[in-house]
């Protein structure tokens, strides 16, 4: 197992300003960061690797789609071909950075609703755009987890069933699923059991409070989680997403509109030692049994 920080709580465009900051969290323990991926050019994003290779922290990628101008679920051709070129840069991006895995909600446009939910135009147009996408990533030696979004910020994929029931529909080795404990707080009315009936498909974790603070402080079934998570083989990245104020497009996005912890320093602190603690505690006795019923 990894534990990750992203990077969101800061920042959409890490750079050298930032090593003082980065080489905290190296001490704090972390194995790497997440870096966002929104603007640059790969070799941008070449420097920033070599950058986290000095330090000594390994990284991942994440992204999301804003611009209704790069839907890739559109009904308008060149709009689905303008969202595959952003993919294709993004993966770009992550190989040149380093990251073997691009993760977001990197299917439809974040925050763009039609007023009904997603049909079956709309999931047939979403194939054919994650092929493509996919297939490049494979060229590029990069996963793309996607990610299951609450229904208040997307409408196209908003639970781990439906999620890796698209993902099987789509049918590549690149592209694969994320989850995330604050979604699944919302969406699921079994959270532990989204992500066991789904693990065959999840190549990334966030580790996300129920409101985006301090992981452990909230009421997301923490115990419960871990071992679900350990049980079930996976011994990957756990990432903490938390986000701030300080950017104000990014927290328009989240729905942030107030502090959710006492400083960053708690978020990444407080929370490194909750997952390892967590993690720890999952492993040890019958907690570390399988659990017999879990297709992989």
């Amino acid at each position: 197992m990894k534990i990750g920080m992203c990077m969101f709580l800061w920042t959409t465009g890490v750079s050298k300003k930032h090593e003082a900051l980065l080489r905290d969290i190296r001490t704090t323990g972390f194995d790497g960061v997440e870096i966002p991926v929104f603007s640059g050019t790969p070799d941008d994003y070449k420097r920033l690797g070599d950058l986290l290779d000095r330090i000594g922290l390994e990284r991942t990628a994440v992204s999301a789609m804003g611009d209704p101008s790069t839907n890739l679920i559109s009904p308008d051709a060149a709009t689905r071909k303008a969202g595959i070129d952003y993919m294709k840069w993004a993966i770009d991006c992550s190989a040149a950075l380093g990251a073997n895995r691009l993760s977001g909600p990197l299917h439809s446009t974040l925050g763009a609703f039609s007023g009904s939910g997603p049909t079956a135009a709309e999931k047939k147009r979403s194939v054919a755009s994650q092929r493509a996408i996919g297939d490049h990533a494979g060229k590029r030696g990069v996963t793309i987890g996607l990610e299951a979004l609450n229904r208040f910020e997307c409408y196209l994929l908003n639970t781990m069933d439906d999620l890796c029931e698209h993902i099987d529909s789509i049918d590549r080795p690149h592209i694969k699923a994320m989850y995330d404990t604050f979604h699944a707080n919302i969406e699921e009315a079994d959270p532990i059991g989204a992500y066991t009936r789904n693990r065959r498909n999840v190549v990334h974790v966030h580790i996300s409070e129920n409101d985006r603070g301090v992981p452990g402080r909230g009421n997301i079934p923490w115990a419960e989680t871990f071992s679900a998570i350990r049980n079930s083989g996976y011994d990957d990245w756990l990432t903490i997403e938390s986000f701030g104020r300080s950017l104000k497009d990014l927290a328009a996005a989240t729905k942030v509109w107030r502090d959710f912890s006492e400083s960053p320093e708690a978020v990444y602190r407080d929370g490194y030692k909750h997952i390892k603690n967590g993690w720890k505690k999952a492993g040890a006795g019958d907690a570390a049994k399988p659990f017999p019923s879990q297709a992989i």
